[in-house]
């Protein structure tokens, strides 16, 4: 009976790794260096315009702006380096990387702040509600490919972050999908934002970076000079 099921499990593992290895090389190929050439400190909504606040929307942001000029509110993903959490994130003025190993899953890496984010592959999005006593900065994410599109959604995220360095709010209702593609090369990342609480309805970002191949990742801690950032139009030097 032992060996039976060792051969069993054995099969299982091979028909998993043939699989993966299937996909693999199927999947279109993100991988790398990217980097941003321009920054803007407040996030910019698709087809342009101001997010869509609601009122309870507005009151929040109200709050957080004058707390972060008066000080009686800090900036901690600048001032501890805790995570940006999205869509903040993706407007980070500093390279990332882009991991498609092991199959089944796709890995950011980000210079800024040591921030990864995990998206398993073909899973099925969790319901909030089984997910509020884990609430994470960079939320819950999974992915699948829609041909050339990468599309991840997320939900589960604390809200503990700004969605933009202006303090730009969100509730832990908040959901997001993207949808990344090359454009040659270089990388669009289009994301649909989905905030009930706060806003009065969806709205969307666009995030373009080129690939930087030539480009390592560098070391990063909050306070300490960082690398130059001249080549990223709207970065205050």
């Amino acid at each position: 009976m032992t060996n039976i099921r060792v051969a069993g499990c054995g099969v299982f593992i091979a028909a998993v790794l043939i699989a993966s290895a299937a996909y693999a090389a199927d999947a279109p190929d993100l991988s790398g260096t990217y980097w941003a050439t321009v920054y803007s400190p407040k996030i910019q909504v698709l087809g342009g315009g101001d997010p869509p606040l609601n009122d309870a929307g507005k009151v929040a942001y109200a709050k957080i702006q004058a707390g972060l000029k008066d000080g009686s509110i800090i900036d901690k993903a600048r001032k501890v380096c805790v995570p940006d959490g999205v869509p903040r994130v993706l407007a980070t003025p500093y390279p990332f990387e882009i991991f498609q190993i092991p199959a089944d899953q796709v890995t950011f890496v980000y210079e800024m702040n040591h921030q990864t984010r995990t998206v398993v592959m073909n899973r099925p999005l969790p319901q909030l509600e089984t997910l509020i006593t884990d609430l994470k900065y960079q939320g819950h994410s999974v992915g699948r490919w829609e041909g050339e599109y990468l599309v991840i959604e997320s939900t589960g995220y604390n809200d503990r972050t700004f969605m933009d360095a202006t303090g730009l709010p969100h509730s832990e209702s908040m959901s997001t999908v993207e949808r990344i593609r090359k454009l040659g090369n270089q990388l669009e990342d289009v994301i649909t934002i989905h905030d009930p609480e706060l806003y009065t309805r969806d709205w969307l970002a666009r995030f373009v970076y080129d690939e930087r191949n030539d480009v390592r990742l560098e070391d990063y801690a909050c306070n300490d000079a960082h690398r130059d950032l001249s080549s990223v139009r709207g970065v205050q030097h």
